[in-house]
């Protein structure tokens, strides 16, 4: 049985590498902890029905943040998913994400 799109896929990152990436055919997305490179290929698939060469993923740790006067608070860790798509790979609705058109 396999998970929805949404317990795998969190959201793009939208950054200025990754806006840099995506002209040369790499998407990056957060994704949950619990994901693995199969599902979150099937994930990319389904979604933005595209076909995938290869995904390299890392396991992004949270920063520790000021929360208040004197507690130390911690961001959140994640996995972060860098994809690459197959050549000829129709990548058109990606663009309008990561390139805003």
């Amino acid at each position: 049985m396999s998970k929805p799109l949404y317990e795998i896929l969190e959201r793009p990152v939208i950054t200025e590498k990754s806006v840099k990436l995506s002209m040369a055919g790499q998407y990056t997305f957060r994704c949950k902890k619990s994901a693995n490179k199969p599902e979150i290929q099937k994930a990319i698939e389904e979604a933005f029905d595209t076909k995938v060469k290869t995904i390299n993923t890392l396991n992004v740790k949270g920063k520790t943040k000021q929360v208040g006067r004197a507690r130390k608070g911690k961001t959140a860790d994640y996995k972060k998913a860098i994809v690459t798509l197959a050549e000829g790979a129709s990548d058109s609705r990606l663009k309008e994400i990561f390139e805003g058109a």
